[in-house]
């Protein structure tokens, strides 16, 4: 029986002395390597390949200067080799030269360590590096017990962010006890108390794609997804707090709008940029350490600017200081004020941030997920136009004031569409006024066209079609879009 390992080890032994020199070689190399690892990208590309070239010059003139016979003897020696045994101790030097080099570029970038606002150390990937920044913060706690059901989970973790940015207020930004109150209660003010739909809608769509590859989420997981969950509901906020002050709304969520609190009134527009701030200082505590960190801001500022170029559709839907002109409510121009004010951040928002962080990346996917969900969206808002006329304020959380606000709804959209003359006059004479009497003449002459009717028609319409997109949508769960379709569909409120 052939005794291999002990012959090797003894061939070895007896070439230790005869391989010092390359294993010095290879020393210095990996020294090179090392020490670059402390300069930026660039300058390591530099350094490396100026070093390197110089070893090679260097080692190819002393090669021609001292023209050493044994050399030449090596080399006939080489020469005298068979074909494959040459081939074969290429292959090894090409291939550790190559294995080497390619597992160094592509290694991660190693981690830096900078010291958090609380003191405390934490490791950052160097491709976050902002070293304009004050604010580093890229770590959260995870609680080793979390509650198995979402909802309840997921108010939960508002409390939790909430916290942590109250707490950070004072030592980051060095905000006085009274502005780090009034941000405290503008965020339980206007953040909580909604239906969170799009918040848990992140949820589902993370737990879904997990539950797809055998997956259940651990902890941190779920407090990533609950906190992605979250920034959706404070750009929600954002968004509301700025729209009630421009519409002159009367109340919110069943309460007083913000801004009409009387300590609070225009300081609301400033209140509102607070809140679109929390979402990205969220986003980097969360998920400053993950690669598709910057898949995530570019969604959300891409988002914010839809849902503001749709607000500028629906504001100057009307001339300011011109007499009310209806020929401008097209269903072009409501089709467009729906799609980038409701559609993008309301439903495709919340799914594509669970496919993201659940690494999706077949852009094929995203466009099927978006198609379906911008044709939701489209329904979501006829439906709030709907009730915003015919909801009750006790059910619906708020005042319905789209016919005296002259806005561009689907119901007017309509009744100019199927107004015969005398009923357009009607509209003319009395949509976009205050006055109830005339509120009550435009609600009256809806209930004549049957515009009740048309919506509901139009409602299963919207409804069968969508389950017809959901059924040829390939690649995609239908659970994705199933949990807000369930939380829309023939909604009161």
């Amino acid at each position: 029986m052939s005794n291999a390992p002990v012959d090797l080890l003894h061939l070895l032994q007896k070439m230790a002395p005869e391989l010092a020199p390359l294993v010095g070689a290879m020393a210095l190399a990996s020294l090179i390597v090392l020490v670059s690892t402390s300069f930026t990208k660039m300058n390591k590309v530099y350094v490396q390949a100026t070093l390197f070239a110089a070893a090679v010059a260097a080692g190819v003139s002393y090669l021609f200067s001292h023209q050493d016979p044994n050399l030449i003897i090596a080399w006939n020696t080489y020469a005298a080799l068979s074909v494959e045994t040459r081939f074969c101790l290429s292959l090894i030097l090409i291939g550790a030269v190559y294995f080497g080099g390619s597992m160094y570029i592509a290694a991660p970038e190693e981690a830096e360590t900078v010291v958090m606002d609380h003191g405390h150390a934490a490791s950052v990937l160097s491709v976050f590096r902002t070293p304009a920044c004050v604010d580093t913060s890229v770590s959260f706690d995870v609680p080793a017990e979390l509650p198995q059901d979402d909802k309840v989970f997921f108010e939960e973790m508002l409390d939790k962010l909430c916290k942590e940015i109250l707490e950070d207020l004072p030592v980051t930004y060095e905000l006085n006890a009274e502005g780090t109150e009034w941000v405290g209660r503008m965020m339980s003010y206007t953040v909580a108390g909604g239906k969170m739909n799009r918040g848990l809608a992140t949820l589902s769509v993370r737990k879904t794609f997990a539950k797809l590859v055998g997956h259940s989420l651990n902890n941190k997981e779920r407090c990533q997804a609950a906190a992605l969950g979250w920034c959706i509901e404070f750009l929600q906020a954002f968004f509301l707090v700025a729209d009630d002050l421009m519409d002159d709304s009367v109340t919110r969520r069943g309460q007083p709008c913000w801004f009409r609190l009387p300590e609070v009134k225009t300081i609301a527009v400033n209140d509102s940029f607070i809140l679109e701030s929390f979402v990205y200082k969220i986003l980097k505590k969360y998920f400053g350490q993950e690669v598709y960190y910057y898949q995530l801001v570019d969604l959300f500022l891409e988002t914010t600017r839809q849902t503001e170029f749709g607000q500028l559709l629906d504001l100057t839907s009307q001339k300011l200081g011109e007499p009310i002109d209806l020929s401008r409510f097209t269903i072009e121009r409501y089709t467009a004020i729906v799609k980038y004010k409701t559609a993008f951040y309301s439903f495709y928002l919340p799914v594509a941030c669970g496919m993201i962080i659940a690494g999706i990346h077949d852009e094929s996917l995203y466009r099927t997920a978006r198609e379906i969900l911008l044709i939701m969206g489209e329904y979501f808002q006829i439906q709030d136009d709907y009730l915003d006329c015919y909801g009750t304020p006790e059910v619906i959380g708020k005042i319905g004031t789209d016919i005296q606000d002259n806005k561009c709804s689907w119901l007017v959209v309509q009744a100019l569409d199927h107004a015969t003359p005398k009923q357009r006059k009607v509209l003319e004479d009395n949509y976009g006024r205050h006055e109830p009497a005339k509120i009550a003449k435009v609600k009256k002459l809806y209930e004549e066209m049957g515009l009740e009717e048309m919506f509901l028609k139009y409602e299963e319409e919207s409804y069968a079609r969508i389950q017809e997109l959901l059924q040829h949508a390939q690649d995609l769960p239908t659970e994705v879009f199933e949990f807000l379709l369930r939380k829309i569909y023939k909604r009161s409120k």
